[in-house]
């Protein structure tokens, strides 16, 4: 298995096939390996994967429960999920270019190290500046673990697959929201979120030994490092921090009742405008603003941010929506089955049916389907229960799946072309992408819902008439509920007016909702629309010049 792993490597790298020569620095070389060490390390590829995702995902949708074990209030819980991001989404910055200059050994090393370290500090905290403090870290360890994964899944293929796996280790990181909770409510029952803790310390052992017993091949090393690399980041960091916040904890604390929303914002825009001008004037910038002005990452990184924020339909949606209706985890599990079943299929379909000359058709079609499944939920009313949205949940589940690994092969293309040079600057563009955008998504989906509802509440609330019959009639029917135990008709009538107003709130959200899932399907097909005419005209060019050099040689063989 290691046989010439010991040598330096430029005398290693001689005993390679072309096709086993690594693509980038601080990638491993891809050998060929038996089935059986194939098999071992996918294993350790989604171990890996899982091990990055799943406690951010615990945390995130039982974060009220959490504020319970804490003592915090739920804007202070807010915070674990957003801090998570924070770290999460600019560690890339220099963890790739950290990889490139000392190997992948000691990357693996540090990182894993690290995030055993942090599972075992969850055991310790007890107070929320620690958890705050040991989530920023998780971030910055989920980052490294996402390319450890896919560093690992890249060897379970043979070379001409090899793009199946990176779109299938890319899906995986989709797995483990829905898999949080499916089985977050079980675990909390056993232990309380001891046991997240002891769940995430047990999934970074098993990852510890398995990364540890089944090391990666060599990688070629070489200095990056720049002096101005740690200026751009300390510049960079805070300023995507501070978006992070604004975006994360806007909607919570409403964006004008909170001074320091306006305050974040603005130093974050002071923040990346600085680092952007210090990358302008390199010569071998960190983030390459010349190339991320490219047509294709442009459209790249629009179509990651429009689906993202569409996709919060179902993150903050639907999940939102039920939990208006009065329901409670442990009623949605069958709903996680069926978004992680089509999370599964998405992302099997996308990486089996991969064509790197139509990369953007898949897109356009994730793009159509996520706003069929939204148009769908838009019928909702006070009477849906998660069984209604099984199909058009797994839809959007299957859509996201099929989006997110033509989306990276359209950046890696352009990496590629490069030679390498603007790998970090495609790392920041994706992950920043996807991190903003989901964060966006759930901001603009809650504000919206928030001011749909108050315009619907304040509608519903002046058509009723207590002078109306039926208005009467009703408010007896709601009062009546009490006859057995409230013998003061005075008491009953207010108690049947305080039901009614429950119900005007419960249909406000329910008008409100639908509202939003009626403008994320009209954004969708929008987007749909915008890939599908981009995909289609570069078809055309491309045939347009076909034809013309046809007709050129033919012109040539009369002269």
């Amino acid at each position: 298995m290691s046989r010439n792993w010991h040598l330096p490597w430029h005398e290693y790298v001689e005993t390679l096939k072309p096709h086993e020569r690594p693509m980038l620095p601080g990638s491993p070389a891809t050998p060929e390996h038996p089935g059986r060490l194939r098999a071992a390390y996918a294993a350790t590829g989604v171990l890996v994967s899982l091990t990055g995702g799943l406690g951010n995902a615990m945390v995130t949708a039982n974060v009220q429960s959490l504020a319970g074990e804490l003592g915090i209030t739920q804007t202070d819980a807010a915070w674990l999920p957003v801090v998570f991001v924070m770290t999460n989404a600019c560690m890339n910055l220099l963890l790739i270019k950290f990889r490139m200059q000392y190997g992948l050994r000691l990357f693996t090393e540090i990182i894993l190290a690290v995030f055993v370290a942090t599972a075992l500090a969850h055991l310790l905290v007890d107070d929320f500046g620690s958890a705050l403090a040991v989530r920023a870290v998780a971030g910055m360890c989920g980052a490294g673990l996402t390319t450890l994964a896919f560093l690992y899944l890249m060897q379970a293929f043979p070379a001409a697959h090899r793009l199946k796996g990176l779109v299938i280790a890319i899906g995986l990181t989709s797995f483990t929201a829905p898999a949080a909770r499916i089985i977050g409510a079980d675990l909390f029952d056993i232990d309380g979120w001891r046991g997240y803790h002891l769940m995430e310390l047990g999934l970074a052992l098993a990852s510890l030994s398995a990364v540890f017993s089944l090391r990666l091949p060599p990688s070629e090393r070489i200095e990056v490092f720049e002096k101005l690399d740690f200026v751009t980041f300390a510049l960079f960091a805070p300023g995507i921090a501070l978006l992070c916040a604004v975006l994360g904890l806007g909607r919570i604390v409403w964006w004008t009742d909170a001074p320091w929303i306006g305050w974040a914002l603005a130093a974050s825009i002071l923040l990346l405008a600085a680092a952007l001008m210090v990358e302008h004037g390199r010569e071998t910038p960190l983030i390459n603003l010349r190339w991320m002005a490219n047509a294709d990452i442009v459209r790249m990184a629009l179509s990651i941010l429009l689906v993202r924020i569409v996709l919060s339909e179902q993150t903050s949606g639907a999940v939102g929506f039920l939990q208006q209706m009065g329901l409670g985890p442990d009623q949605l599990h069958g709903l996680f089955l069926a978004i992680l079943l089509g999370t599964v299929a998405g992302t099997l379909v996308s990486a089996f049916t991969l064509d790197m000359t139509r990369l953007y058709l898949p897109i356009a079609i994730a793009l159509a389907l996520i706003a069929v499944g939204a148009f769908i939920d838009s019928h909702a009313t006070s009477l849906t229960r998660p069984v209604n949205l099984y199909f058009s949940q797994s839809l959007l589940a299957f859509a996201s799946a099929l989006f997110i690994g033509p989306a990276l092969m359209i950046g890696l293309v352009q990496v590629i072309q490069k030679g390498g040079q603007t790998l970090v600057s495609f790392i920041v563009v994706f992950s920043v992408g996807q991190n903003l955008g989901g964060l966006a998504g759930s901001a603009i989906v809650g504000t919206a819902e928030m001011l749909r509802f108050r315009e619907h509440f304040s509608n519903l609330s002046q058509s009723i008439n207590l002078g109306d019959p039926n208005v009467v009639l009703r408010l007896q029917q709601l009062g009546g509920a009490y006859a057995g135990t409230l013998g003061d008709a005075h008491l009953r009538d207010v108690e049947g007016m305080r039901l009614l107003q429950q119900q005007i709130t419960q249909e406000a959200h329910v008008l409100a909702y639908n509202d939003i899932f009626q403008w994320i399907a009209v954004a969708a097909l929008a987007g749909a629309l915008w890939v599908a005419i981009v995909h289609g005209q570069s078809i055309f060019r491309r045939r347009k010049a076909t034809r013309d050099a046809a007709v050129e040689t033919a012109a040539e063989a009369i002269d």
